[in-house]
């Protein structure tokens, strides 16, 4: 197994140390920066857990001395999967500070995707809770034993049975971080999958920091603002844009929340004075509806950023009037590119666009199908390469060269409008991508599992518009023998061991498909053929 690299151009490197972005602070080092500026300022508020910075640190370096002391060396990856818990940050920092690299899978995440993740970044350790949202870990961890060799270790936040409790890790704490190189990677993280299962993004240290503190800048944060990590704190998003780490940077306050819903995010914004928060969507949409009803002062909150989906505009709008803070439009990817609205842009910018790019050395192309650059307001598809957009996946040779361009540009797969100012206005995906609820799908993936089924011949998965989800994923079926039904294939692909919200949302039966003159199937024309014929006409469930 490979060690995780992401390598730009010499000259590329040069520019982007000469003005300023890549500054060689390592994550561990940043541990040490955050105590000694902050010290006593409260850090974290999680369940129970009230951690200034100065206990955040301790308890990562503790962690850090139990990683090591379970024979991790430096720049193996340790697979994490834990909630938005005290925890993830302990676990996160003291990973950082034993000098280990960090694989982030999301909570939601079952048998297939963890399995595949564990084995493709060559993790050597397993980091989860024992139970959440009504899902028990252990035996997932226990099949993570049995089928990926070089997993050695499963460490448990909760009741650890045979494993290691996260809680036992360590004594006195490792004194200094493992000195790490900033150009090496920092962690990896997962991309969309828009082909089958999640790459392997290899963030550097160096990178991935001046993301962050740009992004802190942009958004104004400073050592008052408090954070609510609502969503996923594995995600880009919630991460980075500008997320818990850009508090962190500045000395704010990060607030937990164990989920998104208004009943619990509205009762800690109250309670904990939050400022600022992140959102895809679909959740902006839900926080809109309850807020008039809720109980709870919202006045705190200054700033809700919104994205991983197109935010329609008649909803942008109603931000402000209902939530009485000011919407930030945020678009990018976890391979790079974040683009802001910023807090004083005129409002139908902030409504009508989804933001202009971090950094001035940001390069963004937007090319006909040819390759041709499009006029200025024309639709087209983004390219782009910069200071902290990565040039490869991990291991993965046919996906780069899909995806980059030999000049070190990646191939974003949106399809956007840029307009004056070098502002972006997202109008969808140019491949066979789902984005449900700012979940990105692959519906090659679906499709594969639907087959798998006996009684199914073929299937097609298709993305619908949905106001509430953004998109929602359609399975178009041709049946083989016998009459299967659609509660039946959505059982049968949930018990195939993957995330929920891969699960098909609605079913539609049809009896065959067209193919094209030679007897194949074009899949990309063959899901518009589907939509176009049977959306809202066919047995749907």
């Amino acid at each position: 197994m490979s060690i995780p690299r992401q390598i730009w151009p010499e000259s590329f490197e040069r520019l982007y140390v000469a003005n300023g972005h890549w500054q060689g602070e390592t994550f561990g080092r940043m541990l040490d920066r955050l105590e000694a500026d902050f010290g006593e300022r409260l850090a974290l508020v999680a369940g129970e857990a009230r951690w200034s910075y100065a206990e955040l640190a301790r308890r990562a370096r503790v962690a850090a001395e139990g990683f090591a002391g379970l024979g991790l060396a430096p720049g193996e990856r340790v697979l994490v999967q834990l909630p938005n818990r005290a925890e993830f940050l302990v676990a996160v920092f003291g990973l950082f500070y034993a000098g280990l690299v960090p694989v982030y899978a999301l909570p939601a995440h079952r048998e297939t995707e963890v399995l595949h993740l564990a084995a493709k970044s060559g993790a050597r350790a397993y980091v989860i809770a024992d139970r959440h949202d009504g899902f028990d870990y252990l035996p997932l961890a226990r099949k993570v034993l049995a089928e990926v060799p070089g997993v050695a270790h499963v460490i448990v936040a909760g009741a650890a049975a045979e494993f290691t409790a996260f809680d036992g890790l360590g004594d006195q704490g490792l004194t200094a971080p493992v000195p790490r190189n900033p150009r090496e990677v920092a962690f990896l993280q997962i991309s969309g999958g828009s082909t089958g299962l999640p790459k392997l993004i290899p963030r550097t240290h160096d990178d991935y920091l001046y993301s962050v503190r740009a992004s802190a800048e942009i958004c104004g944060l400073n050592a008052e603002s408090v954070y609510l990590c609502a969503l996923p704190a594995a995600h880009n998003f919630p991460m980075s844009s500008p997320g818990y780490l850009g508090v962190l940077h500045v000395g704010g306050t990060v607030v937990m929340s164990p989920n998104p819903q208004p009943e619990v995010a509205f009762r800690l914004i109250a309670e904990h004075g939050v400022t600022i928060t992140g959102l895809v969507p679909p959740l902006a949409l839900l926080w809109m509806q309850a807020a008039p009803r809720s109980k709870h002062d919202l006045s705190s909150l200054q700033v809700l950023g919104v994205g991983g989906a197109k935010f329609i505009p008649e909803a942008a709008a109603r931000v402000r009037p209902t939530l009485g803070c000011t919407l930030q439009q945020v678009f990018g990817m976890a391979e790079g590119l974040v683009n802001y609205t910023r807090l004083d842009d005129p409002e139908d910018i902030i409504i009508n666009t989804q933001g202009r790019p971090i950094s001035p050395d940001d390069e963004v192309l937007v090319l006909d199908d040819d390759g041709n650059p499009v006029p200025e307001g024309e639709p087209g598809n983004l390219y782009t390469r910069g200071p902290y957009t990565i040039r490869g996946y991990h291991e993965e040779p046919s996906a780069n060269a899909r995806s980059f361009t030999p000049d070190g540009f990646y191939r974003t797969g949106d399809v956007v409008r840029r307009l004056p100012g070098g502002y972006l206005e997202v109008r969808g995906r140019a491949g066979d991508h789902i984005n449900r609820a700012g979940e990105k799908i692959s519906a090659e993936e679906v499709e594969d599992h639907l087959i798998a089924h006996e009684g199914v011949f073929d299937a097609a998965v298709v993305a619908l518009p949905d106001k509430f989800l953004g998109e929602k994923t359609c399975a178009f079926v041709v049946r083989a023998e016998g009459e299967v039904q659609s509660k039946d294939l959505k059982a049968f692909v949930r018990d195939r061991g993957i995330a929920e919200f891969k699960v098909p949302d609605q079913i539609v039966f049809v009896p065959a498909f067209e193919t094209t003159a030679v007897g194949k199937v074009s899949r990309k024309a063959l899901r518009a053929a589907l939509k176009d014929t049977y959306l809202n006409k066919g047995d749907a469930a």
